[in-house]
């Protein structure tokens, strides 16, 4: 048996072949079925700590990044002095990659509802050195309120959702809610370059709370929002609840195409946003630009 930190590092560095991906196909049911802790290094250089029965504690381990054209998209956008607001941050890949691209005269703020995630945060945030991160433990939903959460996958905590499964798992834990707005200063809304959303199937919600305020965002602020319309249509709700203020506020949409393969991500193709005019029949990646065109890939970190 080949060991993993060999197959890990033909995975990491190896040429984007057949071979490689074959290699990464192998390391993920190993590290999948005989998860171990370790902590993972960045293509931007952060040091995260993971266990591998989660998907993207996986991935950040074995490819050094997360769900690459998005990733790729972010790096192309970010300027030193921006701000990037991450709702829905998860153990931080996406909030330590801004922090990294927008330096000291910039701010991150990173919202995330588990207790226990936003806890880990901000330790990872301070080993790495990132004194523009702030860490707000909360959900965000249309007001001030409560929410219970379900894992409906132990091997997917980025699944966590406050949508009640139908065959009802055990309540993972609750948590507070508030409008986005209202757990932002004036001056992180305001200043927003981007506005990040992955909030499995909560995102009418938040938009409820946000779309009053759209009025306040910067001309060239974006959004990238995950909309699930299974998630969406157990509440009553559609996408349009989504895209519709939106749209009245000048925004044209984007898809962001994501696999989630192990073999895609050794193959290291990044492609661009593209315009997006069709039904949201499915889970889709949404960049919400006031621009004519979404930027390409580029900047320092934007290759996977």
């Amino acid at each position: 048996m080949v060991p993993a930190r060999l197959l890990r590092a033909c995975v990491r560095h190896g040429p984007a072949w057949w071979p490689t991906a074959r290699a990464a196909e192998v390391l993920d049911k190993r590290l999948m079925h005989h998860p171990i802790t370790s902590i993972a290094r960045t293509r931007y250089g952060a040091r995260i700590p993971v266990t591998t029965s989660d998907l993207i504690q996986r991935y950040l381990y074995m490819f050094g990044t997360w769900e690459p054209n998005l990733t790729a998209w972010i790096c192309g956008q970010l300027r030193p002095g921006d701000d990037f607001i991450d709702v829905g941050a998860n153990v931080g890949h996406f909030s330590l990659l801004a922090a990294s691209l927008i330096g000291p005269s910039g701010r991150v703020v990173a919202i995330e509802a588990s207790p226990r995630l936003a806890a880990t945060l901000v330790q990872t945030a301070t080993a790495n050195g990132y004194k523009n991160v702030r860490v707000v433990s909360s959900a965000v939903s249309a007001a001030a309120g409560e929410l219970t959460f379900y894992i409906k996958d132990r091997n997917n905590l980025g699944g966590t959702t406050s949508i009640r499964p139908r065959k009802q798992p055990p309540a993972a834990f609750s948590a507070p809610t508030a409008s986005l707005p209202d757990l932002l200063s004036a001056t992180e809304l305001e200043n927003a370059r981007i506005i990040k959303i992955d909030v499995e199937g909560s995102e009418a919600d938040v938009m409820d709370g946000l779309s009053p305020h759209l009025h306040r965002l910067r001309p060239d602020a974006e959004l990238a929002i995950e909309i699930s319309p299974k998630r969406l249509a157990r509440q009553g709700r559609t996408p349009r609840d989504v895209t519709a203020p939106m749209h009245a506020a000048g925004f044209r949409r984007y898809r962001i195409d994501n696999s989630y393969a192990p073999r895609s991500y050794a193959e290291r193709q990044v492609t661009p946003p593209h315009p997006w005019p069709h039904p949201i029949t499915e889970m889709s990646d949404l960049i919400f630009s006031r621009s004519h065109h979404s930027a390409s890939p580029s900047g320092p970190h934007a290759t996977r």
